[in-house]
């Protein structure tokens, strides 16, 4: 989509000083009662489904354009059932000594690690976690142990210290970023959401994404915003955060912009697709081939825009230690072929194997024994790793004509047709499907085996921040943030989650990335607070552009 936005700079600031009018004059806060319907095109009841379900809830309206609508919802109030108290880090069960510790435990190990406290002079209890049943995980994680009720954080250092001399490792944490199933439907928040709805129907610009000048280098949402000149946007999918664990802002998943696939799908996890043309999003698990043919034979190549043998959340068939996907985690594969076009960025990674240059007429111009060179303009290089830089070599002799061929496909096995128009971006897990919560955290990689359940503690069962997208019933796309790891917003589970986009009337919802990446702009202004203290640069968002009228 670069080409696309960056035509869309040519924006006047007529437009702009609209939106922040918009901003300036709301259609005012309402609060929500079960006698009123909500203001984003859905039949739902006026409150959401979070928290105790007497909480009051005001909603507060502006439309910065015709056919978008954005939508400031806060939840609750202070709950003084809530406190500050020190986690302790349980050694593992496992009888590997590197094992790490977790938060969570086998009765048994919990107990006896209270007891050690105990006897150190620190009054702990033992809590049994229950999580919500989930589409296809939940339940019983095991048991924690916590000491302390603090009503600031800064209350329970003395109490870390004492866990920490007695040999264990702690952390202060609030109880209202808790997901248990015995305390959430009691809790009285407060929550924060913004949603942004486009109705097709009546908004004449373009809903699509964007990861900003290349590839390889991460943007704040609202900088992308601000280049595009976009009425609104919100973050969008899991990237690469780590250089060791890639090339960093790679989308960590499919990444299809202007119709151009940039980034291969991780396993068959949900992927937002949005025809720009229609303003229609629609929520699809994919997959992809791709290949190299030269009329010395062919192959199949394993990636595109990214570090050949680093694939991050996994997914690929021959990634170790998993073929699946396993969120979070960054996989290896010694052995790839990865194909780079002019978008990645300036020059290709670096690094032992081979590289062959291809022009925009498919002839193989040049062939490196290293990797690391620009891409030529129009066409694309390919890299080689292991046992393939054998393959390659043969394959694309300098002059040879070599076709890069990648396809994506549906659940069906039909190939997915993509235009100009077309943006796609990953995530996960599914959270709604046909009208029904289908939270998919084991399919899409969110339950790590053989870690006590500490990833799925942290990442699903607890309130975070975060980001989603998806349908109503009647056509209108929403995104929608959560912000969280405040006492000021709790952050949501992704059962909550789920819970949430069923109340807004969504019927196909799904999981972006989150956590310090949540982020929801308009008029060229932050509308919510980053967990992080201040925006995080991300790897890609998606932006609510203006018609091409407006332009002119």
């Amino acid at each position: 989509m670069k080409s696309s936005l960056m035509h869309r700079g040519a924006l006047t600031g007529g437009l702009i000083l609209a939106v922040c009018s918009a901003f300036l004059s709301p259609a005012g806060p309402t609060l929500a009662d079960d006698g009123q319907k909500n203001n984003i095109g859905t039949d739902q009841g006026a409150h959401l489904n979070l928290g105790a379900a007497d909480l009051p809830e005001i909603r507060t309206v502006t439309t910065p354009a015709p056919g978008v609508t954005l939508t400031k919802i806060s939840r609750g109030g202070a709950d003084s059932s809530l406190f500050w108290t020190a986690e302790v880090a349980i050694p593992s069960d496992s009888p590997d000594p590197d094992a790490p510790a977790s938060a969570l435990s086998s009765q048994a190990t919990a107990q006896a690690t209270a007891d050690k406290l105990k006897a150190s002079g620190v009054e702990t209890r033992i809590e049994h976690v229950q999580s919500p049943q989930l589409a296809d995980a939940g339940g019983d994680l095991g048991y924690r142990v916590r000491a302390g009720n603090f009503t600031a954080k800064t209350g329970g250092n003395a109490t870390v210290a004492k866990i920490k001399a007695a040999g264990f490792a702690s952390s202060v944490i609030y109880t209202g970023w808790d997901g248990d199933t015995d305390t959430s439907t009691k809790t009285r928040g407060p929550w924060n959401l913004q949603v942004i709805t486009i109705d097709p129907k009546t908004y004449k610009g373009e809903l699509a994404a964007s990861f900003g000048p290349d590839l390889e280098k991460r943007e704040t949402t609202s900088q992308l915003a601000a280049d595009a000149h976009a009425i609104a946007g919100v973050n969008a999918g899991f990237f690469v955060f780590d250089p060791k664990a890639g090339a960093e802002g790679d989308p960590a998943g499919v990444g299809v912009y202007g119709g151009k696939t940039l980034s291969e799908p991780v396993a068959d996890r949900p992927a937002l697709v949005i025809d720009g043309k229609k303003n229609a999003t629609s929520i699809e698990r994919l997959t992809w081939a791709g290949s190299l043919s030269s009329a010395s034979g062919e192959t199949a190549l394993d990636g595109i825009d990214r570090v050949p043998g680093l694939i991050r959340n996994c997914g690929g068939v021959h990634d170790l230690p998993t073929p699946l996907a396993l969120h979070d985690v960054t996989c290896t594969n010694a052995n790839e072929l990865v194909t780079f076009t002019p978008d990645f960025g300036p020059t290709t990674p670096a690094g032992a194997g081979l590289e062959v240059a291809v022009d925009s007429r498919d002839t193989v111009t040049a062939v490196s024994e290293t990797r690391g060179g620009p891409v030529p303009a129009g066409g694309h290089t390919v890299q080689a790793i292991g046992n393939d830089v054998a393959k390659l070599r043969a394959l694309a002799p300098v002059g040879a004509k070599l076709k890069i061929g990648t396809g994506l496909a549906g659940q069906d096995g039909k190939t997915l047709h993509t235009d100009q128009a077309t943006s796609i971006v990953n995530g996960g897990p599914l959270l709604v499907k046909d009208g029904q919560e289908d939270v998919t955290v084991k399919h899409d990689g969110m339950v790590h085996p053989d870690d006590g359940n500490s990833f799925y503690y942290g990442w699903v069962h607890k309130r975070n921040p975060r980001t989603f997208a998806g349908t109503d019933a009647q056509g209108n796309t929403l995104l929608v943030t959560a912000d969280g790891r405040s006492t000021n917003s709790l952050g949501l589970s992704l059962k909550e989650e789920a819970d949430v986009a069923i109340s807004l009337g969504m019927v196909q919802a799904m999981n972006l990335d989150g956590g310090g990446s949540t982020t929801a702009v308009a008029g060229g202004t932050v509308l919510n607070s980053p967990s992080g203290g201040a925006e995080r640069a991300v790897g890609d968002a998606l932006l609510v552009l203006p018609s091409r009228k407006d332009e002119q």
